[in-house]
């Protein structure tokens, strides 16, 4: 079969396969047509393409392939230039675009949906999604510093203290985190509000400090891996958080989406008044609508108060080499999944979940919505087991273990009082070693115990003295067994050392 990869609208610098990825696909066993000057805007030449095994022709072989292949779904003009029975593929937004859905369904063509992906595991690597996330989150950062009129990071020189920039990012799913590791690393303090509370270690990993909104009901689990709409009153509760937070911040970055509703209006016109004059908003979700009052889609917008709302809507176009390199991946990875035999030959099999899942038309018959996963996203509760004491074991009383610990001083007693030299001392020595060993080892973090014990190894080489000592003996048995003793112990010393090195470094900044 052959798959044709044709020029994107205006305005769009991704493509929907690169060099590399057609590669990939011909490996498949298919055959590659793509338009010319597609990947111009990606920093793909036509030449690259050709070098890779795929050819260059107009737009007429891009759009009348077997499979078409698009980052952005067909305009109402484009919807019946594919060829019947071809296969069409690339995002769409169907929970949204109705009426482009429903053209489709009268052509006889399979549309299918890469902005659709059920959140399951096996789904991940076809998860366009969470990939065009992850950059532009990324990217709102980069913007955002374009934009800032100071640091992110603190600095103390002598000409004055410089503070760090204070960011709030509402949202801590991709997008976010990205977001959240990018002004971290540039030194600013970095706060995040998710209504799920089990993103709280997610976000301290990245450098965020997790700011929870307090409600005494729990929070609604999603069953598809998609953020579900939130109760009026945790959004009364988010409300005065995100008033209390605007007022301190600098900047704000927002990511809450709700698959097929509007985006959730999050910052209010007060909110954005409350902050301070050269602050920056960036409102990731002005294409749906917007989390922030005042946003405009695709548009900056400074308000009299000389606050900064950027609403782009390309924020993963604008690093468009690695965009279409990640988008590239997830199509071949999906088409992996449709060429089970690495023929050439397409299958859809809709008994498969993620197939059925991303299936919006199939021969010019509708099929969104999919039916519900059956594999739920939501974490599986433990099942409770109730403990069963163990009958002939009970716990000791004070009174018992009163009775072992005097029992044990008394034959610690007794083995220094009747026990020939030199074993009193050698054993005062290891009950010692043991005390001091038991409370060292105590104070010492889980994570640096294998340091701990490394170093503690190569403190044991110290017999290498001992077999230095026996080398300079005139017997050759002995001099053979100390130089073998000596390497083992300079082994044993070095090794030591080079490890506890190389973990130590783990635990540094910029390592």
């Amino acid at each position: 079969m052959l798959i044709g990869v044709p020029r994107e609208p205006a305005g769009e610098t991704r493509v929907a396969a690169t060099p590399a990825t057609v590669r990939q696909l011909m490996g498949l066993g298919y055959e590659i047509v793509v338009e010319a000057g597609a990947g111009d805007l990606s920093s793909f030449s036509d030449a690259a393409y050709v070098e890779a095994g795929a050819r260059t022709g107009d737009a007429d072989e891009a759009w009348g392939a077997d499979v078409v292949l698009r980052v952005n779904g067909p305009s109402p003009e484009e919807v019946g230039i594919p060829k019947d029975g071809a296969i069409f593929v690339s995002t769409l937004a169907p929970a949204v675009n109705a009426e482009l859905v429903d053209a489709l369904a009268t052509r006889k063509i399979t549309v299918l949906a890469m902005d659709a992906v059920p959140r399951i595991s096996r789904a991940q690597s076809l998860d366009v999604l969470s990939s065009m996330a992850n950059i532009a989150g990324y990217r709102a950062v980069v913007e955002t510093a374009h934009e800032f009129t100071r640091f992110f990071t603190g600095q103390v020189t002598a000409a004055g203290k410089v503070p760090p920039a204070k960011v709030l990012v509402a949202g801590a799913g991709v997008a976010g985190l990205a977001a959240i590791g990018a002004a971290s690393s540039l030194g600013a303090i970095v706060r995040a509000t998710d209504p799920r509370p089990e993103v709280a270690d997610q976000v301290k990993s990245v450098g965020g400090e997790y700011l929870p909104v307090v409600v005494a009901e729990a929070a609604q689990q999603s069953s598809d891996g998609y953020a579900k709409a939130t109760s009026d009153v945790y959004n009364e509760a988010a409300a005065r958080l995100y008033s209390e937070q605007t007022a301190d911040v600098d900047i704000v970055i927002t990511t809450a989406l709700v698959q097929g509703r509007p985006a959730p209006r999050l910052i209010t016109a007060a909110d954005v008044a409350s902050m301070k004059p050269g602050s920056v908003i960036v409102d990731m979700a002005a294409g749906m609508g917007g989390n922030v009052e005042g946003s405009v889609a695709g548009e900056k917008v400074v308000t009299a108060g000389g606050v900064t709302i950027l609403g782009y809507t390309d924020l993963a176009g604008r690093l468009p080499t690695q965009a279409s390199q990640l988008y590239g991946t997830n199509l071949v990875n999906l088409m992996k999944l449709l060429t089970p035999g690495k023929d050439g030959h397409l299958v859809l099999d809709l008994e498969d979940e993620v197939q059925r899942g991303i299936t919006v038309v199939r021969d010019g018959e509708k099929l969104w919505p999919p039916p519900p996963v059956k594999v739920s996203a939501a974490p599986v509760a433990a099942p409770t087991v109730q403990a069963v004491p163990k009958e002939g074991k009970k716990p000791l009383s004070a009174g018992a273990r009163l009775s072992l610990v005097l029992a044990g001083m008394a034959a610690f007693f007794l083995i220094n009082t009747c026990a020939p030299a030199p074993i009193p001392q050698h054993f005062t020595v290891l009950s010692l070693a043991v005390v001091i060993g038991y409370y060292v080892i105590g104070k010492v973090a889980h994570a640096l115990h294998t340091p701990l014990m490394s170093v503690t190894n190569a403190i044991s080489g110290v017999i290498v003295v001992g077999a230095l000592i026996q080398i300079g003996i005139d017997h050759l048995s002995i001099q053979i067994l100390a130089g073998i003793a000596t390497l083992l112990a300079a082994i044993n010393i070095f090794g030591g050392f080079a490890v506890t090195r190389r973990m130590l470094n783990m635990f540094s900044k910029g390592a």
